[in-house]
């Protein structure tokens, strides 16, 4: 074992004591001050940085990805916007990126086979590779859609969220029939045979135009709207209305609304519609005229019906 030994004090030379070793003569460092050394906290703190750097790395990754989706819905110009996400749709498809499960919430009367085309992504298709906003304005051109969400679901799912248009009467126009909502859309993709029954028929060529003011009065007199089964349209201004038990109630160009509230407080009064009559005429605001069946005689609305 080689003996160590330390220079003489007498050495001219200043600073750190010499530490050398016979046969070989090496020089050692000076042993590190225990109040240097490193403690448990900063070894764990180490250990700790190196376990997350993949972590780091590949959240990096993520918020690069990110950024391009970001960078796509910025850009304006089409062409570069469709070539930009083909490749960044390619990229992440790379990754395992695809789509895994389409999700459809709230699709009753809708075709499936239209709303898929209409949403133009299937299962294994790059889930960057298409724009969620194109996807739903596509959606929403479907007549019987009112408002649609096209959604990307981390790490492999494809949301839609349907909002329907919900059939409030029948159009006849022309001999055909379709359906269209409170607002008078018409529903053309909508099976008619299977959602027209109870509902109030319309005729005329411009009754969907008017028909939300109708649909909507009627709707505040749950048991008058119960009664009528057709309103016909007269010169796009005024309407008729055809009763269950065949007598039809002209209605006035304005107000109809006041000329509906009347007719319900006297059917609740007078039993009126119940009444053997033709013709119920409520155009002029302060007076009702009727009309009765042949064979019948003129009933007074305000009290007991005669015969």
């Amino acid at each position: 074992m080689p003996r160590v030994t330390a220079s003489p004090p007498s050495s001219p030379r200043r600073g750190k004591p010499r530490v050398t070793v016979d046969s070989p003569t090496q020089t050692l460092r000076e042993p590190r001050a225990l109040k240097d050394r490193p403690n448990r906290m900063r070894l764990a703190l180490r250990r700790a940085r190196r376990q997350a750097r993949p972590v780091l790395l590949g959240g990096l990754a993520l918020a690069g990805i990110m950024g391009a989706v970001l960078l796509l819905r910025a850009t304006s110009r089409t062409e570069n916007l469709t070539g930009a996400r083909a490749r960044l749709g390619s990229f992440g498809g790379s990754l395992g990126l695809r789509v895994r499960a389409v999700t459809i919430e709230g699709r009753n009367a809708t075709p499936l086979p239209l709303l898929d085309a209409a949403l133009g992504v299937h299962t294994g298709d790059p889930l960057l590779g298409f724009s969620v906003r194109a996807a739903r304005a596509r959606i929403e051109t479907i007549a019987s859609v009112e408002q649609a969400t096209v959604e990307r679901r981390w790490p492999g799912t494809v949301l839609v969220l349907l909002r329907e248009r919900q059939a409030a009467a029948v159009w006849q126009h022309h001999g055909h029939f379709s359906l269209i909502d409170k607002n008078g859309a018409v529903l053309a993709d909508q099976n008619i045979r299977h959602l027209a029954q109870g509902l109030t028929l319309l005729v005329g060529e411009q009754a969907p135009a008017h028909a939300a003011n109708l649909l909507a009065d009627l709707a505040k007199f749950p048991g008058l709207d119960a009664r009528v089964r057709a309103a016909v349209l007269i010169g796009n201004r005024r309407w008729d209305l055809e009763t269950d038990n065949g007598a039809y109630v002209l209605l006035p160009e304005d107000d109809e609304a006041k000329a509906l509230r009347r007719l319900a407080d006297l059917q609740a009064s007078t039993d009126l519609l119940d009444r053997p009559l033709q013709v119920i005429d409520l155009r002029l605001p302060d007076r009702v005229t009727l009309r009765p069946e042949p064979g019948a005689k003129t009933p007074d609305p305000t009290g007991a019906p005669h015969t």
